[in-house]
């Protein structure tokens, strides 16, 4: 069963049955709004990327996994690569998170999405994170990224540590940069 996210919305990651989960995937999708011109519509190519960054309970960032880093350093987080254009259905980027090899220093994952060729947000249609149990594929999760406005950069989510056990919380939160080094900064009002 999905849930259907807003913004600011928080879930558990907790299964129904009880049990944990242990290995979830991210999954970033996107299409580039057609371009009219004189003679048509045209297809434009935008880079989308998907970043995990990976902190401390102090706020630190431990890792970063995006598309020139595929792996954390422990090996829990990996990246499934670089889609370049948005075409195709479904999760054009996706990270997996095995949560039972995560390192007990990570408290908190969030997941950024930027433009790497600069386009904003309003050139971008159908764009979603979703969070997924990689064991049954189920979605557990989806949150719709806002389709028009003037940024290139969102913080998508954020999957985070308890004593319950982990929840993930839709940011949706606006920013601006090309890279996930340019959104560090900003990430401690989300933490």
């Amino acid at each position: 069963m999905t849930v259907n996210m807003t913004k600011g919305q928080k879930v558990s990651l907790a299964k129904r049955d009880g049990g944990s989960l242990s290995v979830v995937r991210m999954g970033l999708g996107w299409d580039a709004v057609k371009k009219r011109g004189l003679f048509g519509s045209k297809s434009q190519s935008i880079d989308l990327d998907a970043s995990a960054l990976l902190f401390d309970a102090g706020g630190n960032l431990v890792d970063a996994v995006w598309f020139r880093q595929l792996r954390s350093q422990d090996g829990s987080v990996q990246h499934t690569g670089d889609n370049l254009t948005g075409a195709g259905e479904g999760d054009d980027e996706a990270i997996l998170v095995d949560l039972m090899r995560l390192s007990p220093a990570v408290a908190q994952i969030v997941f950024v999405v930027n433009s790497f060729t600069g386009q904003d947000f309003s050139q971008i249609e159908n764009a979603f994170c979703r969070l997924v149990d990689e064991t049954t594929n189920e979605e557990l999760a989806r949150y719709e990224l806002s389709g028009s406005g003037r940024h290139n950069a969102q913080f998508m989510a954020k999957v985070s540590r308890g004593d319950g056990g982990w929840t993930m919380t839709a940011l949706g939160a606006t920013a601006s940069g090309r890279t996930f080094q340019d959104l560090v900064p900003a990430t401690a009002g989300h933490l």
